[in-house]
């Protein structure tokens, strides 16, 4: 074997405590009884130092969770979702990594110690290629990067360069290897100063459990170890972290394999009795933290090469830039910033490739390439039919199509194809009854192996958009200012459909599709700005109408994270009075973990900055969307750090508060308040403003309007 067996026993445990500097003296208390926490909490750190002790109080929990397990479901949730690992990878495609030591690998190396050497070396430049990649492409090519790599010793946990520990005979206590913030007062690191930690171990992949390939308990119980330890530093830590310091990522790895382990939790919940050090934090771990394991997955190929595109290595370099982050705070380059440009790549790949008249219809599903040649030559008409095939797939006014909903069928005539400048949707009637306009979402096929940038937003906007939608109407939650949910499933395509019978779809182009229907239909406040019909009147109606769709969602927690022009409709045909509704549902956040969408003219200030949303953060991308849409200028923005800077001016100097003025006090005031309450945790008083914005609303009852549909 590459590592030596001997390592495997090991673990992380010292015989004496670490200098008293290894981490930062804790913030000064004011009263004698925190002081006595904060003494109590630095000791237990202290104490804190055999990782074999806490794997130990972990076993019978680490059983008791694999056995209450149901069959082919994983103990923990994974740290990241496989769409935000693909948008990683679309932001990565520019950026190069390079691994100059070569990992050994464990088939063809032997057990030598100039093996395992090696093997620490590699660790050591791997981690070093991914933070620097990662720093250059989305903080900053020019500021040296603040950040080293070295390797901890098991014998009193303070860091070394892997070659100076070799060389002085000390390879064999080698235990772990660290991404840590450069401090030239502490050349072996301090625990508050260490961004990531990575445990090499053998045979990872073998001794992985189940067969979503979780580590091992001994092997989770030394990450478990090293990560309470790291949360324990960083409690006493006078460094601010970003977005706080509640949340570490450890490595671990073997001479091909990797998987990452993300740890979440206040150690204020700790009980800090240094009398029971591991018992303490074994029940911390079991009651208050919260622990994310991704399946085990391959890093390095056979030749010692890291295969950086696949996602084995994808979600240790994405669990890096989460630790750069919390040390360096949001990039100047943000993942959306650089992602987006996947597509005009991906369309000067098919330039190069001469594939610049290819045609696709309007939700880029079925792709097809015009060729001019004899038709003699059957193999070439055989391809013309396939090609006649997906031209009839296209979706026009006029289209009819099905959806399959459990155990019924519905059909829906397309009468209006809608393009946004993102993505193509539809208005579609039944065919039933075609006087009931509705608004219809077109997913991608399930079977695309590479989903271009677009497709990734169309999940967003069908899949992510039904399920928030399904919650919203499990939880009660109905409001006229909601969309609702009509209709979702898959399109039911003509012909035989040769769906195995196991799941899966057939090779029809249609087979499998997703499909999102909603209601009502209504005209975007975009179109309305560039048509001009968005006047004071709809202003303040919008602001309220917005505000209320707000206020229902938020009685259950849901936020929206997405508000822009494009996301509110104004719904005019069949009613008395026009009123607004808030759609585009697909970034709602629904649980910490979900991330809101990023737009620089939009997203609000704390969005942009922490990647989350305050209470008050959809209030302010409101307050931006009105100032746009009663004729407010936004500059060029082409990064998050610009995008920041216009906001802190606007505000200072009062510029968007001035031109909501010019339409109403009310929303002046409604602007002067969501800015008060911009980055803190206190709630939106919502029904102050929807009485007040009621007050405002012109009523005058102009009889009922009614648009014939379609």
């Amino acid at each position: 074997m590459m590592v030596k067996e001997g390592m495997s026993l090991i673990g992380i445990g010292i015989s004496r405590s670490p200098d008293q500097e290894s981490i930062g003296s804790g913030t000064k208390r004011s009263s004698v009884s925190s002081g006595g926490r904060s003494r109590n909490q630095k000791e237990f750190f202290y104490k804190f130092v055999e990782s074999e002790r806490l794997s130990g109080e972990l076993l019978d929990w680490f059983e008791s969770l694999a056995e209450n397990c149901a069959p082919k479901q994983q103990a923990f949730d994974v740290p990241f979702e496989l769409i935000e690992l693909q948008k990683f990878d679309y932001a990565l495609e520019g950026i190069s990594f390079q691994q100059l030591i070569r990992m050994p690998n464990v088939v063809y190396a032997s057990t030598s110690d100039a093996v395992e050497a090696t093997a620490y070396l590699a660790v050591e430049d791997f981690l070093h290629a991914s933070v620097k990649g990662l720093w250059e492409a989305f903080w900053s090519q020019d500021e040296p990067m603040p950040f080293s790599v070295a390797s901890m010793y098991n014998s009193n946990l303070k860091f070394y360069q892997a070659e100076n520990a070799i060389a002085n005979g000390r390879l064999g206590g080698l235990c772990g290897t660290g991404i840590l913030l450069n401090n030239p007062r502490h050349p072996h690191g301090k625990w508050d100063n260490v961004l990531e930690l990575a445990l090499l171990r053998p045979d990872i992949r073998g001794l992985a459990v189940g067969s979503d390939q979780q580590p091992s308990p001994s092997v989770l119980g030394e990450a478990l170890f090293c990560a309470v330890r790291m949360l324990l530093a960083r409690s006493l830590s006078k460094l601010s972290f970003f977005p706080d310091s509640s949340t570490v990522f450890v490595l671990i790895v073997d001479s091909q394999y990797g998987g990452v382990v993300k740890v979440e939790g206040d150690v204020n919940k700790l009980n800090f009795d240094v009398n029971n050090v591991y018992e303490c934090a074994a029940e911390w771990v079991k009651s208050h933290a919260r622990i994310s394991v991704s399946p085990i997955d391959r890093i390095w190929n056979k030749l010692g090469n890291a295969n950086w595109g696949d996602i084995g290595a994808l979600q240790v370099l994405f669990a890096t830039f989460h630790c750069i982050m919390q040390y360096a705070g949001m990039p100047k380059h943000s993942v959306e910033d650089i992602a987006v440009d996947h597509s005009s790549r991906l369309q000067t790949r098919r330039v190069e490739r001469q594939l610049e008249d290819t045609r696709e219809n309007g939700n880029g599903l079925f792709r097809y390439q015009q060729r001019s040649v004899s038709p003699e030559i059957v193999e070439v008409q055989e391809d013309s039919v396939e090609v006649e095939l997906k031209e009839l797939m296209r979706l026009e006014v006029g289209s009819m199509l099905w959806l399959e909903d459990s155990d019924w069928q519905k059909g829906y005539q397309i009468r209006e194809v809608i393009n946004n400048g993102e993505l193509t949707y539809y208005i579609a009637s039944y065919v039933e009854d075609s006087g009931k306009n509705l608004f219809l979402y077109v997913g991608s096929h399930p079977s695309q192996l590479e989903p271009a940038w677009e497709d990734m937003s169309l999940w967003y906007q069908v899949q992510r958009q039904t399920k928030v939608l399904t919650i919203m109407k499990q939880k009660g939650l109905s409001s006229k200012y909601l969309p609702q949910l009509s209709a979702s499933g898959r399109i039911v395509h003509p012909g035989e459909c040769r769906r195995p019978s196991k799941g899966g779809n057939c090779e029809h182009p249609w087979c499998g599709t997703p499909i999102l229907v909603t209601s009502p239909v209504g005209e975007t406040v975009a179109e309305m700005v560039r048509s001009g019909q968005f006047g004071s009147d709809e202003a303040i109606r919008c602001c309220h109408d917005c505000l209320s769709a707000l206020s229902t969602v938020a009685s259950a927690g849901i936020r929206h994270g997405d508000i822009r022009p494009e996301n509110v409709i104004c719904v005019r045909s069949g009613v008395r009075r026009p009123y607004f509704v808030l759609i585009g549902w697909g970034h709602a956040i629904l649980e910490d973990r979900d991330r809101p969408a990023m737009n620089l003219h939009f997203s609000s200030t704390y969005a942009l900055q922490e990647g989350k949303l305050c209470s008050a953060s959809d209030a302010e991308s409101l307050v931006y969307m009105l100032y746009y849409s009663c004729g407010g200028v936004f500059p060029n923005l082409d990064s998050v750090e610009g995008a920041l800077q216009w906001r802190e001016a606007s505000w200072s100097r009062r510029l968007i508060q001035q031109k909501l003025g010019d339409i109403s006090t009310t929303l002046k005031a409604f602007a002067d308040y969501v800015d008060s309450l911009c980055g803190t945790p206190y709630p939106m008083d919502y029904e102050i403003w929807l009485r007040r914005l009621r007050r405002n609303i012109h009523e005058e009852d102009h009889g009922k309007e009614i648009v014939a549909a379609g």
